[in-house]
């Protein structure tokens, strides 16, 4: 008898495009997170009943201590890391925020160009979209 077919649950998860001039705010995970010292954008998983806006504020507060004012979806897109773990993408752009930035979890933050995000180790989720980011085939500015 063969087991049947359970598809996999779908991670919602919401990222944010804080943006100065042509600089984006990157974070890189520690050593003791899962995909140790890879770069990301700033965000987190949507809890039960959160808007995908209302848990990117939420994810930025406990991140980097900022009331930030969530502004228009960039991109979506779907990734698979393993046959089990499947994640939805939401890109926001933030050009506004309050309150003093603070790095609350990374190993480190860092305002860079977009020209340079290639540069860096990204999840490989983000790895496309970091891709089209610096070649201008997306528009956050």
């Amino acid at each position: 008898m063969t087991e049947a077919y359970q598809p996999i649950a779908r991670k919602q998860v919401v990222a944010a495009l804080l943006v100065r001039g042509e600089r984006v705010l990157i974070c890189q995970r520690t050593r003791h997170q899962a995909l140790p010292l890879k770069w990301e954008f700033p965000g987190g998983k949507i809890e039960p009943g959160e808007t995908r806006e209302a848990a990117l504020k939420r994810e930025l507060q406990e991140e980097l201590g900022i009331d930030a004012e969530i502004g228009r979806k960039v991109a979506s897109l779907c990734h698979r890391y393993r046959q089990d773990s499947e994640f939805e993408l939401h890109f926001f752009l933030v050009e506004r925020f309050s309150g003093e930035l603070t790095n609350n979890i990374f190993q480190d933050i860092r305002w860079e160009a977009l020209a340079n995000l290639p540069q860096y180790d990204f999840l490989e989720a983000d790895r496309r979209f970091v891709q089209d980011l610096s070649e201008g085939a997306i528009k956050i500015v």
